[in-house]
């Protein structure tokens, strides 16, 4: 290998370094080789002694939810090269996990995942999006892990309750239909399967769900668990044989780069199955690059996994921006390659699952960390962090100080590695904008007659990937358009024959699923329609709404005319609405404000300062009926509100002075069917 490796390294005629002639002296390369007396730590890489743990992969989740929303909106060929930065190969992240969302109809952070089976007998493989975006993500890697993860669980589930676990055998049931229909209908095959989202696990569920998996033929599925805390979940498996069997990997959320003894006891795989949470500026890039290193060092941890995989919802939304890049304008097709794409490609780029850490990992003496793998042939990457406290705060948990400064480090390789000829080199430096390079390609390391010996200067909140391979590329698109507002007057009248996503394009659903409908009823101008269809509330994550909701538009909207076609399905009980200036979303959507348009299958109409309905501001008789089509209109301006029913004033000059701003929506008075058509909003300037 260090013969081909050498043959490799004079092909590409690569310039020499000497002891003598280091390239210290270019401002952006942060190298110099071993004859200088530098003071400073050495740290030896070798495998003489064997290797560490197995590594397996760096990844993303979409969902948990909603935060792949606006991605699947946008034209081509922006959308691609989204996808593109995030899972090609040697191209940007490179990513070597996707996790996704089970949807299960409930609100689970940014907004509502429809689930394949919203009611016990109905089977849907091609709800929402993320079949979609895995198999996206397999057509760029066709070996990327895929997961699925359950946030929340449709109604039914719980016979009543608001607990997944009443019928054991039935929610197996529901999760493995979801892994055997990604099959069937999507040739994907699903890796790894979870139990509930940083809820309560049930030790029986696990088992039955294992048992329920060999069953259906489908034993190289592997099971993670619990997707929470290190604990209760690693104490249960010492005291549960049958439970140790079952469960293949222990995943933990923002562990802070520890672990806990009991895991470690249990002899199972460790992961950080989510992680990062944090804006995606430059200090959630280091935070990013930290933790990629000592989630190792630290925790033993083998693969980590960032929430969230794109930042695809509106960012007024809770946790906005806090994806590895962010997509958020389908509309105009703007999208922004944040820090962390490149941050992750450092350890991506020159890493698989299946490599091997080095048992020689660690922490340098004056702040910062390195880890070496490599793939049992030859080849060998170092990464090497020097993140600082103050730039790579996660948005949890929280970081005890400590402190990094400038240093010199003198590695050295021992082992099979003892003759590697040379490495290239790749340079990230976050900080200033005159000293900031991400992902920069760097002259490469020649070691001949070092004796396998090298220094580095080493400065502070910088990452540097030092590697056998020649693969790795910072790859670039053509700069995508420039960014722009929502556009100020939108309308949709929802008359899709054959949609190819289940929800209209910009609607972003906070409790419920609206999704496109053929309303056999009505062949006349009604035939296409955007029906609410849950009529049970699910098995919550958050804290849904008792109403259901879509919101829309610009967060920044004040002055708007909101009108749409209602259409109540539910006789005396019913209720709709249209809604301006609404300004909570997400996991707050039960608290939102603003001005909600009301009208009721009883023949009432009221107008409301919030979504909960507490805050009255009129009331009164309107000439509504179920079963029948009416057009209302919503009309906010300054202090004022006003509202027409068929075009005909119901109310007016109702005066509104609280939010001042926020998006439009539609929606129910409770888990109701009810449809909605021939949308339109305008914001006035």
């Amino acid at each position: 290998m260090a013969e081909r490796l050498l043959q490799a390294s004079r092909q590409r005629r690569v310039k020499a370094m000497t002891a003598a002639a280091g390239s210290a002296g270019q401002a952006a390369v942060p190298l110099l080789l071993c004859a200088l007396l530098a003071p400073g730590g050495a740290y030896v890489l070798d495998d003489s002694d064997g290797l560490g743990r197995e590594f397996d992969g760096i990844g993303a989740v979409s969902g948990g939810g909603a935060t792949s929303r606006l991605l699947v909106n946008y034209p081509e060929p922006y959308r691609s090269q989204i996808l593109d930065y995030l899972f090609k190969p040697n191209f940007g992240a490179s990513l070597h996990i996707l996790k996704v969302e089970i949807g299960g109809d409930g609100q689970t952070t940014d907004g509502t995942e429809p689930s394949h089976m919203h009611y016990e007998l109905d089977e849907n493989y091609f709800r929402g999006y993320e079949w979609w975006l895995m198999k996206e993500a397999k057509k760029r890697n066709p070996n990327i892990t895929l997961m699925g993860l359950p946030w929340s669980f449709p109604g039914w589930l719980g016979k009543g309750f608001n607990w997944p676990y009443v019928n054991l055998q039935l929610t197996a049931y529901y999760v493995v239909t979801w892994i055997v229909g990604a099959k069937h209908y999507h040739d994907l095959d699903i890796d790894y399967i979870g139990i509930w989202n940083e809820r309560a696990f049930d030790i029986n569920y696990i088992k039955v769900l294992r048992r329920m998996l060999n069953y259906q033929g489908l034993q190289q599925v592997k099971i993670i668990a619990s997707d929470n805390l290190w604990e209760p979940i690693s104490a249960s498996m010492l005291l549960d044989s049958e439970l140790l069997k079952v469960i293949d990997v222990i995943g933990a959320h923002y562990p802070g780069t520890r672990t806990v003894k009991d895991a470690r006891l249990t002899g199972k795989k460790l992961w950080s199955s989510e992680d990062f949470s944090t804006l995606n500026s430059d200090v959630g890039a280091g935070c990013w690059g930290r933790i990629l290193n000592q989630n190792y060092i630290n925790g033993y941890m083998t693969a980590t996994i960032a929430w969230n995989l794109v930042a695809s919802y509106y960012e007024q939304l809770p946790y906005g921006r806090c994806g590895l890049m962010t997509a958020q304008e389908p509309w105009s097709g703007h999208y922004v390659v944040e820090a962390p794409i490149w941050i992750a490609a450092h350890t991506t780029q020159f890493t698989q699952p299946g490599w091997y850490y080095l048992k020689t990992v660690g922490h340098l003496e004056k702040g910062g960390s390195y880890v070496a793998l490599t793939d049992g042939l030859g080849n060998l990457t170092i990464i090497i962090e020097t993140m600082s406290h103050k730039h790579s705060m996660c948005i949890r948990p929280l970081l005890p100080y400590f402190n990094v400064s400038q240093q010199f480090a003198t590695f050295i390789l021992k082992g099979s590695f003892s003759e590697i000829p040379e490495l290239q080199v790749w340079y990230t430096k976050l900080g200033k904008p005159s000293e900031r390079f991400l992902f920069k390609q760097l002259d490469s390391l020649w070691l001949l007659d070092s004796g396998g010996r090298f220094t580095l200067d080493l400065q502070e909140d910088g990452l540097l990937t030092l590697t056998t391979l020649s693969t790795g590329s910072k790859g670039s698109h053509l700069l995508p358009p420039r960014s722009q507002p929502f556009p100020r007057v939108y309308k949709d009248d929802f008359n899709v024959d054959y949609p190819f996503f289940s929800e209209a394009p910009n609607f972003a659903d906070q409790t419920g699923v609206f999704e496109y409908f053929m309303n056999i009823e009505d062949p006349g101008e009604h035939r296409f329609t955007l029906r609410q269809v849950l009529n049970q509330r699910p098995i919550t994550w958050a804290a849904d709404a008792f109403n259901t909701i879509s919101i829309i538009g610009d967060y920044k909207w004040s002055n708007l005319t909101v009108k749409c076609d209602v259409y109540i399905e539910t006789p005396e009980k019913g209720g709709v609405f249209i809604a301006g200036r609404v300004n909570k979303g997400g996991i707050l959507i039960r608290s939102a404000r603003g001005v909600f348009f009301w009208i009721f299958a009883n023949g009432i109409y009221r107008v409301t300062g919030d979504l909960a309905g507490w805050i009255i501001y009129t009331s009164g008789h309107a000439d509504v009926t179920a079963k029948k089509w009416y057009t209302l209109t919503l009309t906010i301006n300054g202090g004022f509100s006003s509202g027409t029913l068929n075009g005909k004033p119901l109310w007016k000059n109702v005066s509104v002075n609280f939010p001042k701003n926020g998006w439009a929506a539609i929606g129910t008075h409770s888990f109701e069917f009810a449809q909605f058509d021939n949308f339109r909003v305008e914001a006035i300037h």
